[in-house]
């Protein structure tokens, strides 16, 4: 090759270069896009990054056209979800830290719900029982009385049930543990407002969640399906088993079963409401309609009328189906980390629940589940993790080295012309 040649070469070789390395890196930047871009944030925050809108005071919305604001509520804090991909569509003070009552409960759900097989037996004890605070809501477990564990969370999810938490709770080896539990729980799933000192909810110094937490353990506790189950759970017998000490129980959350002059909301999952003289009147309510499931939190209505912590959440999730199509977040729930999956059910600890036979045991199991099964299916969609992926897709590698063959292959034909 001629030298006049060669300058013509070099600047093709950086040239190809330049064109590769801006390729590849300009990928991922365009995947992820610009937490600013969009409307702007209407409320008391400025436009900032996604991560940080929800620090600032006030409702966070992006408007868009053809999209009503978010209903006027008296909540002190709230929080509307896409329980599907993490797209937060509004909240007001999501992070605000406030007492959450039994709502916490769903903390502990997912924190203990995956350690027992179903079907486990237990004999509850006196001990199982000591502790229980003063006004607590109670199932009405009974000593030397034998429960099915899935008895036990039915008194949980239904009933808000404190003996029913404090008998799981010593199952997991005791309160105390089950505290620091929940607690690295919470901090594994980024719960950064959640100071836990009451399994059950129960107002105690120094505790607290907020709007945000309390929506990351419902849209994680939904990805399990006995916990959909549970949430979604309307009435049931307890224990299930019947015999002289078997009653029924209906689930207090007025939103799921059309109760004390609320109307129940069509598609709704669950998943746990909540009320102590301090936290005031809270709730978790997730619902599922034309294939999207949205997750609402209200935290402590102020306006003092009947029942206005479920027709706030009614409204909002109204709002939410409505929007969910063409607005914009304003934050993003971070990738689902979920609880350890279900273990297989474990060999009856005190032997069976009842002597009925095992084929009417099987029969009676399969009527649950067929029973169960609506809930389940609504809350299917929400195991479906859509969150950012860990790293580069497979286009961004296809392209590197598609342009690291491109670059090798040039300057090797250009070697070799320069050595004739």
């Amino acid at each position: 090759m001629s030298s006049a040649n060669w300058p013509s070469v070099k600047a093709g070789t950086a040239a190809a270069v330049c064109a590769a390395t801006v390729a590849v890196s300009a990928l991922p930047a365009a995947a992820a896009g610009s937490p600013g871009d969009g409307p702007h944030v209407t409320g008391d925050a400025p436009s900032t990054t996604s991560a940080a809108r929800l620090d600032h005071p006030g409702v966070q919305v992006r408007t868009a056209p053809d999209v009503d604001e978010p209903p006027d509520v008296s909540a002190l804090s709230w929080m509307v979800t896409d329980a599907d991909d993490g797209r937060v569509l509004a909240a007001k003070d999501a992070h605000r830290e406030l007492p959450p009552a039994s709502t916490l409960k769903t903390l502990f759900a997912v924190t203990v719900l995956p350690k027992f097989g179903q079907e486990t037996v237990h004999t509850v004890s006196e001990d199982d029982l000591s502790g229980i605070s003063p006004g607590s809501s109670l199932v009405g477990i009974k000593e030397d009385l034998r429960y099915t564990v899935a008895d036990l969370w039915r008194g949980v999810f239904l009933s808000s049930g404190s003996d029913a938490v404090r008998t799981l709770a010593a199952m997991n080896g005791g309160w105390e543990v089950t505290l620091e539990d929940m607690r690295a729980m919470a901090d594994r799933l980024g719960a950064r407002d959640t100071d836990v000192e009451s399994a059950d909810g129960y107002d105690t110094p120094g505790q607290h969640s907020s709007a945000y937490d309390l929506t990351l353990f419902a849209k994680t506790g939904l990805t399990n399906r006995d916990f959909a189950r549970f949430a979604s759970t309307e009435e049931a017998q307890f224990p299930e088993a019947g015999g002289p000490d078997s009653f029924g129980i209906q689930n207090t959350n007025r939103l799921l079963v059309g109760s004390h002059g609320v109307e129940p909301y069509p598609g709704l999952i669950g998943v746990k409401n909540g009320y102590t003289s301090q936290a005031g009147n809270t709730l978790i309510a997730a619902a599922h309609h034309d294939g999207r499931t949205l997750l609402v939190t209200v935290m402590n209505p102020q306006s003092g009328k009947n029942n206005a912590v479920y027709e706030e959440a009614r409204s909002l999730l109204d709002w939410g189906f409505e929007a969910a199509p063409d607005i914009e977040p304003v934050a993003m729930l971070p990738d689902r980390v979920g609880p350890q999956p279900s273990p297989s059910p474990e060999p009856d600890a005190d032997g069976p629940a009842s002597h009925e036979p095992a084929d009417d045991r099987a029969d009676r199991a399969a009527h649950r589940r067929a029973t169960d099964r609506a809930a389940v299916l609504r809350a299917a969609s929400v195991g479906r993790d859509a969150g950012t992926p860990d790293g580069p897709g497979p286009g961004v590698w296809w392209l590197t080295a598609a342009g690291a063959v491109l670059v090798s292959g040039f300057t090797v034909v250009v070697w070799r012309r320069r050595q004739d």
